[in-house]
């Protein structure tokens, strides 16, 4: 049976506010955007900076904010209650899930860590920054990295979750970097020193890339992306000193033969089958797959309409080839249980030829309280997600898109797209310490494309100040994760937080 507290849970009218940005944000963000992060037009005269120069700009940002800084983490004596935090962050989503979201959140400090962003988010405002911005994934956890399909069937490495993405310091996507290996390897059995050593590759692997980018062409920059077939990266990782261990290759071999068989075919498999009168149908299997009432499901089909229009041209001309079959709801992830989130099936050329589409509903990311307003055209939160994650990812979904059902704001992307999730829960050792300095390396490449990543690499230097820095930061703020998981289990254990242990089900 499902646990469940006794005692009524928090209300939104009994939860405190977030300290406003002005206090927690330490400059002007707002003014310190580069060009190309504003709306302003493009001006083709304007003079540039050699990268020598913003090297020595970079560097420069030491004496505001020395590297050594970022080591300390001490929560304010103002900060917010984790749990009420928590609680405010349901606030808005299906009331019916809520208690599913607590009950993965309360499994372990990892998963804690995962589904609350918006704690993290209130606890990064409060941390010292260098200065320059770029668009952050806003969740960059080492779980928000893997594999997943290219429009080519290629399979590369990527970041591949964007929900919380925006703009804003290039630390805070680093910092919850390292705090999610930090706790990662707690759970995984890592001691201290090991725990050390892997935020240190990790952070290294940034530097490292920083580096080398800030050396490369515009456009070859955003030309680069990740094979998740090792061979291919070999030239690249070698001209810089990398060799890749062998237990590392093995864990990879298997994902990506998971990779390749996670697609549109397979998937139709599990989960739907042909009724008596020819067509396809869903099949439930709660919580995490269920079936919606008509007028839901004619309002997600009428949707599609309009992410039509979001598309580009020829993906919209494409997409009128297909026509939807049902539609269903689809809980997923850990921090997003409770959003409204839709599977759809269509068929194009055939019974052979089917498409999965998810419309996940898409809320003001994590970090916005703490940020000037993000600098776009369109006030949609869809639309938010969609752009910054073809900014930040090599080689994007080519059917992104976004709508709006009952007011509320979607962003629409395929479903089971050659995509796989490293198991982070079964990597120690090289394997752990590898895939840490991969995704390190991931993000460098990611807030190149938007930043300037020769000031951050002039920050950086090329000494191991930053990375200790950030060791230090990442072991304090891993003991501040499981202080924050033991306040939410203690929560559901007196019954303030209600909660459903998915095993009791």
């Amino acid at each position: 049976m499902a646990k469940k507290s006794s005692a009524a849970p928090t209300t939104a009218s009994e939860l405190p506010e977030q300290p406003p940005a002005t206090t927690a944000v330490p400059r002007d963000l707002e003014g310190l955007l580069e060009l190309w992060q504003t709306t302003a037009p493009y001006d083709p005269a304007r003079p540039l900076d050699s990268r020598e120069t913003r090297y020595e700009q970079g560097q420069a940002l030491r004496e505001q904010t020395p590297r050594e800084a970022h080591a300390s983490w001490t929560p304010p004596a103002d900060r917010a209650d984790p749990v009420a935090t928590v609680l405010a962050s349901n606030v808005g989503r299906e009331e019916s899930l809520i208690p599913l979201r607590m009950g993965r959140m309360a499994e372990s400090p990892f998963a804690f860590l995962r589904g609350a962003c918006a704690v993290m988010a209130g606890d990064l405002a409060h941390t010292p920054i260098s200065g320059p911005q770029v668009v952050i994934d806003g969740d960059a956890h080492i779980n928000n990295f893997g594999l997943y399909g290219t429009p080519q069937r290629d399979v590369v490495f990527d970041i591949n979750d964007f929900d919380e993405a925006t703009v804003g310091p290039w630390e805070w996507d680093l910092k919850r970097l390292v705090a999610s290996v930090n706790v990662a390897g707690r759970e995984n059995g890592l001691d201290a020193e090991e725990r050390r050593s892997a935020v240190m590759r990790c952070v290294g692997g940034y530097s490292l890339n920083a580096q080398r980018l800030m050396k490369l062409g515009v456009l070859e920059t955003w030309s680069l992306f990740a094979y998740a077939e090792l061979e291919r990266n070999e030239a690249a990782l070698k001209s810089v000193g990398i060799q890749i261990g062998n237990k590392f290759r093995a864990v990879v071999k298997k994902v990506l033969t998971k990779a390749r068989r996670t697609h549109s075919e397979a998937l139709l498999e599990k989960v739907a089958r042909r009724q008596a009168d020819g067509g396809w149908r869903f099949v439930e299997d709660p919580p995490i797959l269920t079936s919606l009432d008509d007028a839901t499901r004619k309002k997600v089909i009428a949707s599609l309409t309009e992410y039509g229009e979001s598309l580009p041209a020829e993906r919209g001309f494409m997409l009128k080839r297909y026509s939807v079959a049902d539609v269903c709801h689809r809980v997923v992830g850990v921090g997003s249980v409770g959003t409204r989130a839709y599977l759809v099936l269509l068929f194009g050329n055939g019974d052979d030829d089917p498409l999965f589409l998810q419309v996940k509903e898409a809320v003001a990311p994590a970090h916005a309280p703490y940020l000037p307003p993000l600098p776009v055209r369109i006030q949609h939160e869809g639309f938010r997600v969609i752009r910054t994650q073809r900014l930040l990812q090599s080689l994007g979904d080519p059917l992104l898109g976004y709508t709006t059902i009952d007011g509320r704001h979607y962003f629409v992307r395929q479903m089971k797209n050659l995509k796989a999730s490293m198991p982070i829960e079964f990597l120690t050792g090289e394997p752990f310490e590898f895939w840490g300095w991969t995704c390190g390396v991931l993000l460098a490449r990611a807030h190149a494309r938007t930043g300037d990543i020769a000031k951050i690499a002039g920050y950086i230097g090329k000494s191991d100040a930053f990375a200790t820095a950030l060791a230090d930061f990442a072991e304090a703020y891993g003991d501040q994760t499981e202080r924050d998981h033991a306040a939410l289990v203690e929560a559901v254990r007196t019954g303030r937080v209600e909660a459903i242990h998915e095993d009791d089900r």
